[in-house]
């Protein structure tokens, strides 16, 4: 199993099948649609044996692939994985065989073209969890923004070309500076290995510098407070299966960057500025709070629920050098912090996924984000409302479903750290039930408010399918979220004995 090249596979796989699907979509009468759920599926499986045949009692990289690339600047084609990047891949192929069936009906025009950007997307984000080489990194990380960019330009909203903009140049600006610190690390190293990198004596002026590079990158994806305006906007204008994509997974690479990049390269820079991030997680989780509470568009009260989610993930991650200075021989207490900003991140995927493909349902029938334009869906689509129920639980933190587990061990280890971090952390659990459970009051419950949720029909298999296995999996992860903490125990032991290190 080890010998074949896995990782090549999901990252090549969903590529190449968007070529063929656009390729095809000259043809007449042609259907890209089972083409491209067949293509999903087949990534999906495969990603399967990743897990299958994982070892999680190492910490090294697993399924490495390394060929020669560029031998001019000792660019290599190198592939790996490890307990923090394989759950994220796997997270990637399931969410997208999700999306593919969501748009199955939905989307008229341009179906092909649709499917096919889905699909590269996928292939590139695979590519973001397992490059082990940072100009393969970058190639494929600054490749995600073309298909999501036309993705929200050819099927979003009214305002879509704003929105589409608004992402790019965001997004854009981050990574530049990301470039010059990658380049800057290959000056000194003579290596573009990111595994090298983490080896790589620096000063701390120099970390310093790196390290703001890499926040300023990673930051704009996660989003943090105060660079998270171009979420809601993009969030709004994209279509259903572009918001799920983007809050799943797209987000997640942030905080994927802050446990590859700026924790073990720069420590001590890390550990001088920890106060920064927790900082801007903790207004994140407070103040976005407050800020969903008073949305009127749904769609924009889970984009900034999502942003207030992700500072719990930066707030898990960065606790680790409090807790360290608080008590040396502590390893255990600075991994569940970690552990629980990951099962966070993966959590929060499920989850914002779900309440997106909630509303996405809502809006192919009335075509209408307002929540005041809703009111007693449960009379006429009781099944619906039943998924909408059980995600809005599970999105305000609920014993029993994957959202409170990482929630749990974040405010734990804040708890550890300094009471005032877990009490403001604590916080937003509140504020999270507050606008969750206020959303499915005006929307779900009460009485029939006009006579088009009166005339509503209930989902049918194909959406049931869809929110059933997301259903699943977040009630599963919550009642047994072995699985998951255990792949990543062993690596994350091993990343905070690293970053624990100073490199001065």
């Amino acid at each position: 199993m080890s010998n074949l090249p896995l990782l090549s596979f999901v990252i090549w796989l969903p590529i190449v099948g968007g070529l063929i699907i656009l390729a095809d979509s000259e043809r007449e009468g042609s259907n890209p649609r089972p083409l491209a759920l067949a293509f999903a599926m087949v990534t999906f499986l495969t990603s399967l044996l990743l897990y299958s045949g994982f070892d999680s009692s190492t910490a090294a990289m697993q399924f490495e692939e390394k060929a020669s690339w560029i031998s001019a600047f000792n660019v290599y084609y190198h592939l790996g994985v490890d307990g923090i990047s394989m759950p994220l891949i796997i997270l990637t192929t399931f969410t997208t065989v999700l999306v593919v069936l969501a748009g199955w009906e939905v989307i008229k025009d341009r179906p092909a073209q649709y499917m096919a950007a889905f699909l590269i997307m996928e292939g590139l984000m695979n590519g973001v969890f397992a490059a082990l080489d940072a100009v393969l990194f970058y190639v494929f990380w600054e490749g995600m923004l073309i298909p999501m960019f036309l993705i929200i330009g050819i099927w979003g909203g009214p305002r879509r070309v704003y929105a589409t903009i608004k992402f790019f140049l965001y997004t854009f600006l981050g990574s530049v500076f990301m470039l010059v610190a990658l380049i800057y690390m290959y000056s000194k190293s003579g290596s573009f290995a990111i595994l090298d990198f983490h080896l790589l004596k620096l000063g701390l002026t120099e970390q310093v510098l790196i390290f703001l590079a890499f926040l300023l990158a990673f930051a704009v994806k996660v989003p943090m407070w105060p660079v998270h305006t171009w979420l809601p906007d993009a969030h709004v204008e994209a279509p259903t299966g572009g918001s799920v994509i983007l809050a799943a997974i797209m987000l997640k690479i942030g905080g994927y960057g802050f446990l590859r990049f700026s924790l073990p390269i720069t420590p001590d820079a890390s550990h001088q500025l920890d106060w920064l991030i927790i900082l801007m997680s903790l207004v994140a989780v407070v103040y976005i709070g407050f800020v969903a509470l008073v949305q009127q568009d749904m769609k924009k009260l889970i984009a900034y629920s999502s942003i207030a989610h992700m500072g719990f993930v930066t707030l898990g991650i960065f606790l680790v050098f409090t807790l360290m200075d608080n008590n040396p021989n502590d390893l255990q207490g600075a991994v569940l912090g970690m552990q629980g900003g990951m099962v966070q991140m993966i959590s929060h995927g499920f989850i914002s996924g779900a309440l997106f493909l909630c509303v996405g349902v809502l809006y192919d029938r009335m075509h209408s984000r307002q929540i005041a334009d809703y009111g007693g869906v449960v009379n006429t689509m009781p099944v619906f409302a039943t998924f909408m129920v059980l995600f809005a639980m599970a999105n305000s933190g609920l014993p029993g479903t994957s959202g409170f587990v990482g929630e749990f061990l974040v405010v734990l280890a804040s708890f550890k750290a300094d009471f005032w971090f877990a009490f403001l952390a604590a916080t937003t659990l509140v504020l999270g039930a507050a606008y969750s459970l206020w959303l499915v009051k005006r929307v779900v419950f009460g009485d029939v408010g006009n006579e088009q949720v009166a005339k509503l029909e209930d989902v049918n298999g194909r959406e049931i399918l869809v929110l059933g296995s997301l259903a699943a999996v977040v009630l599963l992860f919550g009642i047994w979220p072995a699985p998951l903490v255990e792949v990543m125990e062993v690596t994350l032991q091993n990343l905070v004995a690293h970053v624990t290190i100073s490199k001065l």
